[in-house]
């Protein structure tokens, strides 16, 4: 396939989403919507892609900064002719074919534009477009055809006659036309129609008087050329490309219990035999390896899961790195900058922070790591808090190899615990405590022989008596 140019538009407003942001740059699946179509476009030989903006476009190049895309700004939109036309410049020297997307139109597939492609230079055409035929054509441009069948022209629903507006074939909006007549109808357009816009459609005409050859392709899937108007139009594609990373997932060797409860953000990565039970979220540039359990009720965002790791069930994870055999939770959370070596065990309602716990460490149960580096072989006690934070600044606290921590353990930070040595239950550690050995930090306990007795007693008669604190 020799290289042609992309041109996407994406200059709508998108004023039935009724949102403050553009509609382009909500996301589908993790990815700005945007996004779909230039993924397309990169995976077809595109020596140029060109994307046209105009509302919030100081909000879409940033988006956008690292695609490389070329953005120009329409300005005042007047139309889809219009914003094409803005494109003429950055291709002047261009010749050849030139491809048009829509970016609110996501769901399209390479395949489908490539077969359109194929038969624009099988036909030799100078303009092929993508055609469908619906039961209810509500909203789209029609093809308007002669007696033999030849296309004359699209008429666009608003300007459409009432027995035009009969013609169940439609426009999708997906044309790839030869540059040599494509700026030359673009600047001929004219804006007498309904909406007074420069509309695409009419070069479809233009090439028709012309002479020129023109030629159409038929969608073969429907569901590809679902246009995205309103929030309603968002969530039933966001599910359509969450049935597709499923699909895809299981098609490379992901087992997912229930796919329809489970949603994998696209930008995500699964190893071979993972097993992902119903209700989880994967998002962002989450990597999980292969052999991983993930079970039910649980979100992992932008972490990395190396082989064989198990995250039970009601946890939340960001950010954070889970090296070969890690267990987590149940109802735990990692927050960012959290690693688990290998090994390593972060148990129920456990929540870390800027944590790293060495190979077979583990913390069990109730417990806070905040800013902390753990060693390796690192039992630490349940209710156990890092108190990493003075009111002003954080401060990190450390525990060596083989260091074994009693329940109800604070660590007021800085504070360095040595290699191998024991923390006595309830303790709080206030300074440096040295290799191999005991620390303790508690109150002498004191036992009141039969106060509990006294007690009773002088409940049970009732007598308005205080029981004395003393030691008698």
């Amino acid at each position: 396939m020799t290289t042609i140019a992309t041109v996407i538009l994406a200059a709508g407003l998108g004023k039935r989403m009724q949102s403050k942001r553009v509609k382009v740059l909500h996301p589908i699946a993790g990815r700005p919507m945007i996004r779909y179509s230039i993924d397309a476009a990169r995976k077809l030989p595109s020596d140029r892609i060109i994307v046209v903006v105009a509302h919030q476009a100081e909000a879409v190049k940033p988006i956008l900064a690292d695609q490389p895309v070329e953005i120009i700004h329409q300005g005042r939109p007047l139309g889809t002719g219009h914003a094409v036309l803005q494109t003429e410049p950055a291709l002047a020297d261009f010749r050849g074919p030139i491809l048009i997307l829509n970016a609110d139109v996501p769901l399209i597939t390479v395949e489908t534009i490539r077969s359109m492609i194929n038969t624009h230079r099988k036909q030799e055409a100078d303009l092929t477009f993508l055609t469908a035929t619906l039961s209810d054509p509500s909203g789209y441009g029609r093809v308007i055809r002669d007696s033999e069948g030849r296309v004359i022209a699209v008429v666009e629903e608003k300007d459409a006659q009432p027995h035009q507006r009969a013609v169940r074939e439609i426009n999708t909006g997906f044309y790839i036309v030869e540059s040599a007549f494509l700026f030359g109808a673009l600047r001929e357009l004219k804006a007498d129609n309904t909406q007074q816009e420069y509309y695409l459609t009419d070069i479809v005409t233009m090439a028709v008087r012309q002479g020129l050859k023109l030629n159409t392709a038929e969608v073969g899937c429907l569901e590809e050329i679902i246009g995205i108007n309103n929030r309603a139009d968002l969530v039933r594609i966001e599910k359509i490309v969450y049935r597709r990373i499923a699909e895809r997932h299981m098609t490379e060797g992901v087992t997912l219990l229930d796919p329809d409860t489970i949603w994998i953000e696209a930008d995500v990565v699964i190893g071979r035999d993972t097993l992902i039970y119903p209700n989880v979220r994967l998002e962002g540039a989450s990597r999980i390896g292969e052999d991983c359990v993930i079970r039910s009720h649980t979100r992992i965002s932008n972490c990395r899961l190396e082989t064989g790791v198990t995250v039970n069930d009601s946890c939340v994870l960001a950010e954070s790195v889970l090296e070969d055999g890690a267990t987590v939770g149940p109802f735990a959370r990692l927050r960012p900058g959290t690693m688990l070596h290998k090994g390593a065990k972060i148990g129920n309602f456990v929540e870390t922070k800027r944590a790293e716990l060495g190979e077979g460490s583990k913390a069990n149960h109730l417990t806070y790591l905040g800013d902390a580096v753990i060693g390796k072989e690192v039992n630490i006690g349940a209710g156990t808090i890092t108190c990493n934070y003075d009111g002003i600044r954080k401060h990190q606290t450390v525990i060596e190899d083989e260091v074994f921590v009693g329940s109800d353990a604070q660590f007021v930070a800085p504070v360095r615990i040595g290699r191998g040595a024991v923390i006595g239950a309830g303790s709080t550690i206030t300074k440096d405590v040295p290799p191999d050995s005991l620390a303790l930090s508690r109150a002498k306990q004191e036992v009141k022989k039969d106060w509990a007795k006294r007690r009773k007693k002088a409940k049970g008669k009732g007598k308005k008596e205080t029981v004395k604190s003393g030691k008698d």
